[in-house]
């Protein structure tokens, strides 16, 4: 006789999270840690000093050798302390140098180049993010590969270009070809690609908006954080660069990294004048840093969360 054996299929119910042992006691970690507000250690707090200290002593240092004479500042044992010679070097580095016409001529360089980059960069980062059409990715892809590009190698035919264009020694050779830079429009393209919905531009469209009129009323209010950083990026490279500059410019029209360079050409250049010049150029990006640095540090985290 045969036995029959009646074989029960195991039960392939899907297991909730619920039936998961633990699981409503991490679910509830997880809740009462959601809002808890978390309290930096004291490690935090030594890591964070290391790093304002070793932010704020070249500044400091600074400071220091512009108010001394060059004996002290070359002495075995330098000061540490501003002594009271720095009004007197402040005098002699402005008129060594003529400062303040390099202060002028900077000012109307770098006022020039951040608003035409903010401008031009905007608008090719828009289209480049949101408009359709041919060609795009591979215009796209020659902004980018102009950034491998060393500048030293355009130094040659720019000279020459400014020079046949009648710009030698002027302003213009400054300004003009640092008009647009590739990395402003890589970097307005990326920003309104995530910060821009479709949805804004479509309902522009049907509200009877033309492209102009979008641009100022959507794109712009969208992509001003993204442009306060730009524009100071860009503004604290124009006042600092000098290698151009150098070249394009003669002495008695400088801009002013050009002419600090003057009072280290001498063959023993007083440290102390010289130290007091960079102090001078140093002071105008503290005040643009000051003036604008909540803006700046708001598009820096509006770029950063996103959600």
């Amino acid at each position: 006789m045969t036995t029959t054996h009646t074989v029960t299929a195991p039960d392939r119910r899907s297991v909730s999270k619920n039936d998961v042992p633990g699981a409503p006691a991490r679910r509830n970690r997880f809740k009462q840690g959601a809002g808890r507000q978390h309290h930096a250690g004291p490690f935090a707090y030594i890591a964070l000093a290391v790093v304002g200290f070793g932010s704020l002593f070249p500044l400091y240092w600074t400071l220091v050798a512009a108010s001394r004479s060059q004996e002290e500042i070359l002495d075995s044992t330098p000061p540490l302390i501003p002594g009271g010679n720095l009004f007197s070097n402040l005098e002699a580095a402005w008129e060594q140098a003529q400062l303040g016409k390099a202060i002028w001529n900077t000012l109307i360089v770098s006022a020039s180049i951040t608003a035409a980059t903010l401008f031009f960069c905007t608008l090719a980062g828009y289209a480049f993010a949101k408009l359709r059409f041919k060609g795009r990715g591979a215009l796209m892809t020659m902004v980018i590969a102009t950034l491998t590009v060393p500048p030293q190698l355009s130094v040659v035919p720019l000279f020459m270009m400014m020079s046949d264009i009648g710009w030698g020694g002027q302003l213009e050779s400054v300004i003009f070809p640092t008009l647009v830079s590739a990395f402003g429009v890589f970097f307005m393209r990326q920003y309104l690609l995530e910060a821009l919905p479709y949805e804004l531009i479509e309902a522009g469209k049907v509200d009877g908006a033309n492209n102009l009129r979008i641009v100022w009323s959507i794109v712009l209010p969208v992509a001003r954080p993204a442009m306060m950083v730009l524009g100071m990026l860009t503004f604290v490279q124009t006042w600092n660069d000098f290698f151009w500059p150098y070249l394009a410019l003669n002495q008695d029209n400088p801009t002013l990294q050009v002419a600090l360079g003057q009072l280290s050409a001498s063959y023993v250049p007083d440290q102390s004048i010289v130290m007091a010049g960079a102090l001078i150029s140093t002071l105008p990006l503290l005040i643009v840093f000051v003036i604008f640095g909540k803006q700046i540090v708001g598009g820096i985290m509006s770029g950063a969360v996103k959600g």
